[in-house]
């Protein structure tokens, strides 16, 4: 199932609008579903491959592309670990208030419950 909807994303983002972005000083025609979405990502992108450039500019461009890369999968990472552990997070506190909310309806006699 995750295939097919990769593929349909696939399909979705070909037919998307046409942009162009400049990215580590070379422009690409990039599509996408939403315009404002891929030039922030082609902006994040051309940030890090800069930043990485800037504090080795004796490297070559692939080692700053590969270094980049993983700096930009650490922080999709970290991204992930921490979305994660919020949603864990609210379902105890979902849960805590279930059970608090259960406790005051089994203790509210049955007289008093509007129904």
């Amino acid at each position: 199932m995750e295939n097919s909807t990769k593929t349909i994303q696939l399909v979705q983002a070909m037919n998307g609008k046409s942009i162009k972005v400049k990215i580590f000083g070379s422009e690409y025609p990039l599509r996408g579903e939403n315009e404002d979405l891929t030039k922030r990502v082609a902006s994040y992108v051309d940030g890090m491959l800069t930043k990485i450039h800037d504090k080795i500019p004796e490297q070559p461009p692939l080692t700053v592309a590969v270094l980049s890369a993983l700096n930009i999968t650490e922080d999709l990472l970290q991204e992930r670990e921490k979305h994660v552990q919020e949603v864990t997070h609210l379902e105890a506190e979902v849960e805590k208030l279930s059970n608090y909310l259960d406790n005051c309806l089994i203790a509210e006699p049955m007289d008093q419950r509007i129904e």
